[in-house]
């Protein structure tokens, strides 16, 4: 047992080498499955959010898209006109529209019974 502890980078090695002309290659993907993944991707996000919302938190709000779009328009807004990484718009965007969520939700939190629903959608 020692002996195979002691050679273990070697044996690691070997497994390696002869291992690679069996693993299968990447595959080419259609840009069109990409772009289906990439909606389903988003579309799930978008769900989890209100699932979290009125599922668990236990708060009716209808204007859970216009904070979707916030995002998505800062996020886009930064890319196209200024050339920002998308990943730094992409942080910009959720902390805009976390920003823009505060300022509604110290408003709406106040209402109660059908007032807030109706405050959500104005």
């Amino acid at each position: 047992m020692k002996v195979l502890h002691r050679y273990r980078f070697f044996w690691i090695f070997l497994v390696i080498v002869f291992a690679l002309p069996v693993l299968p290659r990447p595959v080419a993907v259609p840009e069109y499955w990409i772009t289906l993944l990439n909606y389903i991707g988003l579309y799930s996000i978008v769900a989890i959010g209100l699932v979290l919302l009125t599922g668990i938190g236990g708060m009716t709000s209808f204007g859970q898209a216009a904070f979707v779009g916030v995002g998505a328009y800062a996020t886009a807004f930064l890319t196209t006109r200024y050339g920002v990484s998308s990943w730094f718009a992409l942080i910009a965007g959720v902390v805009l529209t976390a920003f823009i969520a505060l300022l509604l939700g110290l408003v709406t939190m106040r209402l109660s019974g059908h007032f807030l629903p109706l405050g959500t959608i104005a």
